[in-house]
C-alpha cells in the first residue's frame, strides 16, 4: 500500500464531507516580513505596532491577505492538488484578527459538486474555515474550483451547486477591527490625507503604479503559503500541460493588487470581508501587474462612529496601465483583464 498520496480527484469528494487539513502554521514576524518584501503592502496598521497601538490594538495585525493565503494553502493538498483552475470565492469573512504568534489551521467541507460536460472534470465547492490556536474562527469562506477526474467512467459524485450570498451584509462587518481612536489615526503617518467621507458610489481610481512579477518571487510566496499546486512551481509537469509554463497562484495577483491600490486607498487598512472573486486570465511571470478600483457602496457600520465600510471592485491587468479602467468589452472580458475582485475595505471616518 502506497504511503503517499496523489491528492483527491472529483470522485474522491463527496457532498457533506468534511476534511481536518495537515500542518497548523505559527504566523511569525518574519514571515509578515517577507509577505511585505514580496509584496510592498504599505498600509499603517499592518506596518507600525506604534501606529496601530495608539488607535486601538493590542499591536499590529496579520496583514489581511497574509491570514487569506495562509488558511488556503492549508487546503490545496486536500482540495486542489488536482485542480484545472481555482474559478471564484464568495462570502469571505474576515472574523477575529490575527497576530504575530498565533497558529492557524484549517477544516473545508464540501457543499457542492458538478461534473462537467466532457466527463474529464468536475467543480468542487467547499467551505473552508481557519482557526487560531484557541479554536476561535478568523477566516470563512467559499470557493470552487475545477478538479480532474482520476478515471473518467467513473461516476460523478453528485450534482448539486450551492446558493451563495452576492455580497457580505455590511451589517456584519467589523468583527476583526476592535473599536478604534479614530481622532489618533495619523493621515500623514497613514499616507493618505482621504477618509471615508471622502467617496462617493461610482468613483474610480486608477492606481497609477505597475509591479512586475518574478518568477522567483511567485515561487517564494507559494512556498510562504504552503502550498503545494504543482501548476504554480512544478516546471517539469507544467512543461506538458496546457500553458508549457508555471501558473502564477491567483492569490499572488490578489496580494499585488492590494498593494498596488495603496496609492488612493492608502487609509483602506482593514479587508473585512471578500464579497466575490473571479481569475480571468491566466498570469505569468514576466507580465507588470496593473490595477484600478471602484467605489460600489459605501455603509456606516451600526453602532460604530470610528469606522465605515467602501464596497470595492478592483480589476488588476496585466501589461497594461489602467488610466482608462479596462474592464468589460461589448464582447466579454478586456483581453488585459487578470483579476476582478469585489471586497469591503474599512476606513477611518
Amino acid at each position: 500500500m502506497s504511503k503517499t498520496s496523489s491528492g483527491h480527484f472529483f470522485e474522491d469528494f463527496t457532498l457533506g464531507q468534511t476534511i481536518v487539513h495537515a500542518t497548523p502554521r505559527t504566523v511569525t514576524t518574519g514571515d509578515v516580513a517577507l509577505y511585505n518584501g514580496l509584496f510592498g503592502a504599505r498600509f499603517a496598521v499592518q506596518s507600525s505596532d506604534a501606529f496601530a497601538e495608539r488607535i486601538g490594538y493590542p499591536r499590529a495585525p496579520i496583514d489581511d491577505l497574509l491570514v487569506f493565503h495562509v488558511v488556503f494553502g492549508k487546503t490545496v493538498p486536500d482540495i486542489s492538488l488536482n485542480a484545472v483552475a481555482n474559478l471564484g470565492y464568495a462570502d469571505c469573512r474576515f472574523l477575529k484578527a490575527v497576530y504575530p504568534g498565533d497558529t492557524l489551521s484549517a477544516t473545508s467541507e464540501v457543499i457542492g459538486l458538478r461534473q462537467n460536460s466532457n466527463g474529464k472534470t468536475g467543480i468542487v465547492y467547499v467551505r473552508s474555515r481557519g482557526f487560531n490556536q484557541d479554536g476561535a474562527e478568523v477566516l470563512t469562506y467559499a470557493r470552487w474550483v475545477m478538479v480532474r477526474k482520476r478515471d473518467e467512467t467513473a461516476p460523478a459524485p453528485g450534482d448539486q451547486v450551492p446558493e451563495l450570498p452576492k455580497a457580505v451584509e455590511a451589517a456584519t462587518l467589523g468583527g476583526a477591527c476592535p473599536i478604534l481612536n479614530a481622532a489618533a489615526y495619523n493621515d500623514a503617518l497613514a499616507g493618505s490625507r482621504h477618509r471615508h467621507g471622502d467617496y462617493a458610489v461610482g468613483d474610480k481610481i486608477d492606481h497609477v503604479d505597475g509591479m512586475t512579477v518574478e518568477e522567483a518571487e511567485h515561487m517564494i510566496a507559494t512556498r510562504l503559503y504552503q502550498n503545494t499546486a504543482r501548476v504554480h512551481f512544478n516546471q517539469y509537469s507544467e512543461s506538458q500541460g496546457r500553458f508549457g509554463r508555471r501558473l502564477i497562484y491567483g492569490g499572488h495577483a490578489i496580494s499585488l493588487a492590494r498593494a498596488l491600490s495603496f496609492n488612493g486607498l492608502g487609509n483602506a487598512f482593514h479587508i473585512a470581508a471578500i464579497n466575490g472573486g473571479r481569475h480571468v486570465a491566466p498570469l505569468f511571470a514576466g507580465n507588470t501587474v496593473f490595477a484600478w478600483s471602484e467605489v460600489l457602496a459605501t455603509k456606516t457600520l451600526p453602532g460604530r462612529n470610528d469606522v465605515g465600510a467602501l464596497r470595492l471592485r478592483t480589476i488588476a491587468t496585466k501589461d497594461r496601465p489602467c488610466g482608462d479602467f479596462p474592464a468589460k468589452t461589448a464582447d466579454g472580458d478586456d483581453p488585459a483583464v487578470i483579476l476582478e475582485l469585489d471586497y469591503w475595505a474599512l476606513m477611518p471616518r
